[in-house]
């Protein structure tokens, strides 16, 4: 009897040692949102015929190891499909990845004779990207490094900032850095990373004075000197400064605030004036504007002046010219009237 048992195990060893299956990758990683396949073949004694064959997903159930249709799993409806066949290839693809999909997988199926499942599995790890900049805090001129992070190694990956490509994740930062960023794998450029924003931060650039008032400044009138700047963080210390028309070498502090208004200007306002623009990274200063207060608006009244003498010769002009006819008339007359006096009498 024992020696009967013995057999019966030998033949059905016999019977099964034909099968297997064989993973071309057994720890596939993939992008979340992309596509992966299971390149799989699989063997079975001669004779047998398939009659079903079916992916399965290792998961715990009721607290025990369990494996699980991927068919009778609604995560996975209309995401899988079997590519392979009924003969020796039993290759899987799964679209639109999703990060709850990692996990182990095997193969099971069914011959006229026999139901056979994989010892083995395929582990899958499903990754997703996050985009990362450091230092978290760049100052202009520094150097800063993007970092596209993964839970598994995967081809070169690529940078955009709002939109357009970047030539290299290490670069010097520059103020025009600020922006957007995020990364991808290469080839998988429709799968991208969450944004990630750098904020360069720079000492304020572009500063300049704006003069409320054009044209000439006289002693009694006003006038506002606003200094404007481009900075990040904000500038938050502006400070004035006033020198002499020949010289800003030794130039002294007249003011804060962004305006700086003179009011009843006086000749002592004249000079070059600058504005100082500070924040938290650094200082710049403006190009200096020069300020001149008149005492007098001395070319309206030369203008004025010379419109009234140019209106009295015009009056003038007639009135003399009246006077000489009029003297030249008179005096015709008299020479008339005095040849009379002097005329010769003949006597008889």
């Amino acid at each position: 009897m024992i020696t009967v048992l013995v057999l019966l195990i030998m033949a059905e060893g016999t019977l099964s040692s034909g099968w297997s299956v064989t993973f071309e990758n057994k720890n596939p990683c993939a992008l979340k949102g992309s596509s992966v396949e299971f390149r799989c073949s699989y063997n079975y004694t001669d004779g047998e015929t398939v009659r079903e064959t079916a992916w399965q997903r290792g998961t715990f159930k009721n607290g025990s190891w369990t494996r699980v249709k991927l068919s009778d799993l609604p995560s996975y409806e209309n995401r899988f499909k079997y590519i392979g066949d009924l003969q020796h290839n039993c290759s899987l693809a799964i679209h639109d990845l999703q990060e709850n999909d990692t996990g182990y997988y095997y193969f099971w199926f069914d011959t006229d004779k026999y139901g056979r499942r994989s010892k083995e599995s395929v582990y899958l790890s499903v990754t997703g990207l996050s985009a990362r900049v450091y230092p978290e805090r760049v100052r202009a001129g520094d150097s800063m490094t993007l970092e596209c992070r993964m839970s598994c190694q995967l081809p070169g990956t690529v940078w955009f900032k709002d939109g357009h490509p970047v030539a290299k994740p290490q670069f010097q930062a520059q103020a025009e850095d600020s922006g957007n960023y995020l990364c991808a794998v290469e080839g998988h450029e429709s799968e991208p990373s969450d944004p990630v924003a750098l904020d360069i931060q720079y000492p304020p650039l572009n500063v300049s004075i704006e003069v409320s008032h054009t044209g000439h400044l006289t002693k009694g009138s006003s006038v506002n000197l606003t200094c404007s700047s481009a900075a990040n963080p904000a500038t938050d210390i502006y400070t004035w400064y006033k020198g002499t028309v020949f010289s800003s070498s030794s130039m002294l502090q007249v003011g804060s605030g962004q305006v700086l208004s003179l009011v009843s200007l006086e000749a002592s306002h004249t000079g070059l004036y600058l504005c100082q623009a500070r924040n938290s990274v650094g200082e710049n200063n403006s190009t200096e504007v020069l300020v001149t207060v008149n005492q007098t608006d001395i070319n309206r009244v030369i203008l004025l002046v010379g419109i009234g003498v140019k209106v009295v010769i015009m009056l003038l002009i007639p009135l003399v010219i009246i006077w000489v006819w009029k003297k030249r008339c008179n005096s015709a007359v008299d020479k008339k009237e005095h040849s009379h006096d002097y005329e010769n009498i003949s006597t008889a």
